[in-house]
């Protein structure tokens, strides 16, 4: 068996497991939590073989059904689809067990939280599937599996704010996946083909207004999936309804997957960098809209959405320089973020457990009485703002001295941007450390309703210590997917806190490994920027 027999595994293995999980039903929660857990380390366990295999042997390629090219389904991994593989599989396993810790799955009859594993494992398979994809047909099909079990997941609980939530979401969903569609057939029409290798040499040979044409569609729909602006009013609204783990891994992996689309199609099918200044444009506004919306907010996950938004615009500048510098940084920040940003809306789960809401203007005191989630807030925290020796600083480096090298007026403009955008990114957070966790708690509410100082105790508690906290309405309170109010605990259940605990690490392990993974990521900048290994692959000449 060769690494390559490995590329189904990681689309075929979740989606196997969702069928069965699907059979159980409500019965075997145990059952179903194992099935779950077991599937998603043997899809972390394909992804680092496949990557190995593409860093040392080049891209690997299965035509499924020993279809050419030219028809059939093919499947690659190269090094920047290995790494996203690697990461995103390592994302969803942690956010499993956090959503595990949190009792999301079977916990209410009343709800039907039995489709959270099966709805959870299809999105895993769409998102790998998207990584894998050699052509664009199967790119949307990878898009619309994803798409298909995030409405489910985005909805669970069937709450008012959820439904509403929902339905912005399906609604510029459907529309991007009908541009997209419209798009595939532009460029059938134009090359006859939407096998990827095949575009790289065909497009080539098609009037420059046709490309831009179809270079115009591609980046409009992958532009509306990553989230950038102007195209991003829809995420603010969406994500912070849905349940802790859900939010998470929305914000981690789905915004990333448009992006690394861009990244695929702007390397591989439309090289020279010809709509560079736009795509500087919009990396530029996507950064400072975003953080000063992430300033003005009073909500943490709103804030949170807010800064996801400003930081895609870092990857979009890496992507429009269109060097080596550039491509390199870009594909270093983006394993970055999805891991950063990941931990940090789980840590907004356990801040809205422990505290009872996400409104900072009612936290406070989270720093004294839970010291380790004040640690697991302010670590990736410091990260994503950028603090050296942090990942965060160092691809924030990389993609500052690549615009620099660039030496064009536009990639100034970018550099100070980014600039701007880190030191407005660490303001905004460290407003939530002041505001949730280091100033006194301004009040603490009982479960009888009644309000005492922050240095008085309750008066009385329930089981083991928790009380409920009614909350006035119009807060997000989704500590649970039934979406009653929150109970807050003396401390999260343990498998909750290693969870993010373990992202935690793996964030710092692109500090400790940063040679490694700057030396990957500078590989795979070379190969996107050839062409040459991805199409020999494919085609075999």
């Amino acid at each position: 068996m060769t690494a390559s027999d490995l590329l189904p595994l990681p689309v075929a293995l979740p989606l196997l497991a969702a069928g069965l999980k699907l059979a159980i039903g409500q019965r075997l929660p145990r059952t179903q939590r194992f099935i779950s857990a077991g599937v998603l380390c043997a899809v972390l366990a394909a992804s680092l073989t496949l990557l190995v295999a593409a860093d040392r042997n080049g891209p690997q390629v299965m035509h499924t059904g020993t279809w050419p090219a030219s028809v059939g389904i093919t499947l690659v991994a190269d090094r920047l689809s290995g790494l996203m593989l690697v990461v995103s599989a390592a994302v969803t396993l942690c956010v499993l067990v956090y959503s595990i810790g949190q009792g999301m799955a079977d916990s209410d009859e009343a709800t039907p939280l039995s489709v959270f594993h099966p709805a959870y494992l299809i999105l895993v398979a769409g998102v790998c599937d998207t990584f894998l994809a050699g052509d664009l047909f199967n790119l949307y099909v990878g898009f619309e599996i994803m798409l298909t079990s995030s409405y489910v997941l985005l909805t669970l609980g069937g709450t008012a704010a959820r439904m509403r939530a929902g339905a912005t979401y399906v609604v510029v969903s459907l529309l991007s996946s009908v541009l997209f569609l419209v798009a595939i057939g532009m460029v059938y029409a134009a090359a006859g083909t939407v096998n990827l290798a095949l575009l790289a040499g065909r497009l080539a040979e098609l009037p420059s207004g046709v490309r831009l044409l179809l270079q115009l569609a591609l980046l409009t729909v992958f532009g509306i999936k990553a989230a950038v602006f102007p195209l991003a009013a829809w995420l603010p609204d969406s994500y912070p309804t849905a349940p802790a783990p859900v939010t998470a891994v929305f914000a981690g992996l789905l915004t990333k997957v448009g992006v690394y689309s861009i990244l695929r199609v702007q390397t591989l099918l439309f090289p020279g960098g010809r709509l560079a200044d736009p795509l500087m444009l919009v990396a530029l506004l996507s950064m400072v809209v975003g953080i000063l919306g992430a300033v003005a907010q009073t909500d943490l996950k709103r804030l949170l959405s807010f800064t996801l938004v400003s930081h895609i615009g870092y990857m979009v500048f890496g992507i429009a320089l269109a060097s080596r510098g550039g491509i390199a940084g870009a594909v270093f920040y983006v394993a970055h973020h999805i891991t950063v940003q990941t931990t940090l809306f789980l840590v907004a789960g356990l801040v809205e457990r422990r505290g009872g809401t996400t409104d900072l203007l009612r936290l406070g005191g989270l720093a004294r009485i839970s010291p380790l989630l004040a640690v697991v807030f302010f670590v990736p925290a410091m990260n994503l703002a950028g603090i050296p020796p942090l990942s965060g600083f160092l691809g924030k480096l990389g993609l500052l001295r690549a615009g620099v090298a660039a030496g064009t007026g536009w990639a100034y403009v970018l550099v100070a941007g980014g600039i701007v955008t880190s030191l407005l990114t660490l303001y905004a957070l460290a407003k939530v450390w002041n505001l949730a966790f280091w100033r006194a708690a301004p009040l603490d509410l009982c479960a009888d309703g009644t309000v005492l100082e922050s240095d008085e105790e309750p008066a009385a508690a329930g089981e083991n210590g928790a009380s409920a906290v009614p909350l006035p309405a119009g807060h997000a309170h989704a500590a649970s997917l039934s979406g009653r109010p929150i109970t807050t605990t003396a401390s999260p259940p343990a498998a909750m806190l290693l969870a993010t605990c373990a992202l935690v690490a793996l964030g710092l392990s692109f500090t400790v490994l940063a040679g490694p993974l700057t030396g990957l990521a500078d590989r795979a900048a070379v190969e996107l920027l050839a062409r040459a290994p991805y199409v020999t692959a494919v085609l075999g000449h």
